[in-house]
């Protein structure tokens, strides 16, 4: 009876180090995270983007209306490979084929998300609210 008294709190002290052990690691690895990153930050993107949207595309061609959110995958490169929007419309192709455009006018590059030192894909998500007279981004 005296070896179960004595294990019993052995136990309990060994499960509390591995719980605490484990919030450490979950810590780290959130800390070996780096968002991708826009020189100036991301209003400055958020600006530069809606500037050549607004010099190189016809925005007559699309009724859009309300809030718009794009979806953006910058490479592990920094550069755009992929870029979505929501919600879907009519001309929703078009528009996306216009965007890209705008988005290869914009100046400066962004820097990579990092995982561990390492480069990876990110996403970088923009909201903006669309009106006869021009633009709002939230």
């Amino acid at each position: 009876m005296k070896k179960y008294l004595l294990i019993l709190p052995l136990l309990l002290l060994s499960g509390k180090s591995f719980l605490q052990e484990t919030a450490v690691q979950v810590q780290h690895t959130s800390e070996n995270y780096q968002k991708a990153e826009f020189p100036g930050g991301d209003e400055a993107f958020q600006k530069e983007f809606m500037n050549m949207v607004h010099a190189y595309i016809d925005m007559a061609l699309y009724t859009i209306q309300g809030k718009v959110t794009f979806v953006f995958n910058i490479d592990p490169k920094g550069k755009f490979n992929n870029i979505d929007v929501l919600p879907k419309f009519k001309n929703n192709e078009m528009f996306i084929d216009d965007m890209k455009y705008a988005t290869k006018k914009v100046k400066g590059k962004w820097k990579p998300a990092t995982k561990n030192g390492v480069a990876v894909d990110s996403k970088f998500v923009m909201r903006v609210n669309f009106d006869n007279n021009g633009y709002d981004h939230d």
